[in-house]
């Protein structure tokens, strides 16, 4: 059975429209209520990014899992990744967060932690889509579930944040710019950084509720390259505006993504004999691949998706896996993507090595990459586009042994992602336009008819 709700990372949508409404938030909260409550008191956490509907649906929420019968503990604006961990470190039943990640404000969506800080497995989703096909019955009053805000939660996550950096290491003569894109990062980021002994310049620390993510963070780094230069800052830190995906910039105002950062922290934990091997995706760069393999470290890719790469690490017994948009997992510190420790993990090599972020990148060549995005309008059948699958084979024919292409449909946006890579960029460019026509082409009838 599937999940008519759920994709790859949680419900997400416009705020507004089914099912992004505070009325079915509401049931939301109660489905997940029966199905995470164990039949028990039990007690779940819920954090928030920055955006203005972030309210509206906490209080839904609240609502929801009060009459299901658990107890709430509000934190606020916090990072994805920090709910993970405070879900563990409070005993709750389970996490939820309220947040949209990279998307702009006017979307939002609701993700959830296990009592182990993991995402949900698949049968606890179905549950919850089950129990939300039931009429909605409140617990008696007298067993309503209580809510209580938890006014520590930023200093509990900043201490463990710096509790993954290494002992007797700081990041004194260090200057960095830390852009939190407006989202829930802006006021613990800076501090991890700063109480580790860094110069810390801030940027994207004034949310409004409208500007989450809005020409900042990890997905819009022009901003922080040019305060990078401005200031002659060493690194740039992008986060993105729930905190789980991270972009970097060098001294030179070079941007180093998530396959790079990836690349840096794998030979670190190489040299330190602390690494069985990496997970990446479809979606990661060949010159990773291969720069890996020069150092005899073993790479697998899963789907994207930063919930597969973490299955696939689980399954194969390793640590350490990311995607290029700046998910980087480090299963050795925590138990899902964070963006801050994902930064310091580069940082400690930086300091370990005594060189800069664009020296330690330069061990690895990526190859040309061109993605393009082509909008659907409703579903689309890749595979038994015949004339799609034509075009394919003439682009994988030219670019031979030393290039890939990848078509894929957004697990979050109504989308199909076109991708080529090959040695040449401007080779890449026109087969890349080529492919995005013919599905382009493709798609129009659908349009048409929507």
């Amino acid at each position: 059975m599937g999940c008519n709700y759920f994709g790859t990372d949680g419900i997400r949508g416009k705020v507004g429209e089914y099912p992004i409404t505070p009325d079915f938030v509401l049931k939301l909260g109660w489905a997940a209520g029966r199905v995470l409550g164990g039949g028990g008191r039990g007690k779940v956490l819920i954090g928030k990014d920055t955006r203005i509907s972030g309210y509206m649906f906490e209080s839904a929420l609240e609502a929801g899992l009060s009459a299901a019968g658990l107890d709430i503990l509000l934190l606020g604006p916090m990072p994805t990744p920090a709910i993970a961990y405070l879900t563990r470190t409070l005993r709750a039943n389970a996490g939820i967060v309220i947040s949209a990640s990279h998307n702009p404000f006017h979307d939002n969506g609701i993700k959830f932690f296990s009592n182990e800080g993991t995402k949900l497995p698949d049968q606890l989703e179905q549950a919850i889509e089950a129990e939300l096909e039931r009429k909605m019955v409140m617990v008696d009053s007298a067993r309503l579930g209580k809510a209580q805000r938890v006014v520590d939660a930023g200093g509990r996550y900043i201490e463990f944040c710096k509790s993954t950096f290494p002992p007797g290491l700081a990041l004194r003569g260090l200057k960095l710019v830390v852009d939190c894109a407006n989202g829930a990062t802006y006021h613990v980021a800076p501090n991890v950084f700063r109480e580790l002994g860094a110069e810390v310049i801030k940027i994207g620390v004034d949310p409004n509720g409208l500007n989450i993510n809005e020409r900042c963070g990890s997905t819009a780094p022009e901003q922080l390259r040019q305060e990078v230069l401005k200031h002659g800052a060493d690194v740039g830190v992008g986060l993105d505006g729930d905190g789980d995906r991270l972009i970097m910039i060098d001294h030179r105002g070079e941007v180093v993504d998530g396959d790079e950062l990836l690349y840096i922290i794998a030979r670190e934990r190489h040299r330190e004999r602390q690494l069985a091997g990496v997970v990446g995706t479809t979606m990661s760069n060949l010159g990773l691949e291969q720069a890996l393999a020069e150092m005899g470290i073993q790479f697998e890719r899963a789907a994207v998706g930063d919930r597969h790469v973490i299955e696939r690490l689980r399954r194969l017994g390793w640590s350490l896996g990311g995607e290029s948009s700046g998910h980087i997992i480090c299963l050795d510190r925590t138990t899902t993507g964070d963006g801050i420790i994902s930064a310091l993990q580069v940082l400690v090599a930086m300091v370990r090595a005594g060189r800069s972020l664009h020296e330690l990148k330069g061990g690895m060549e990526k190859y040309p990459q061109v993605m393009i995005n082509v909008r659907l309008a409703g579903p689309f059948d890749l595979a038994g586009a015949s004339g799609v699958q034509q075009t394919v084979r003439e682009v994988e024919a030219e670019l031979g042994a030393g290039g890939r292409v990848l078509l894929r449909p957004s697990g979050t946006e109504p989308v199909v992602r076109v991708m080529v890579e090959g040695r040449e960029r401007t080779q890449v460019e026109v087969l890349a336009k080529a492919l995005a026509a013919s599905v382009e082409a493709a798609v129009l009838p659908k349009a048409a008819q929507a």
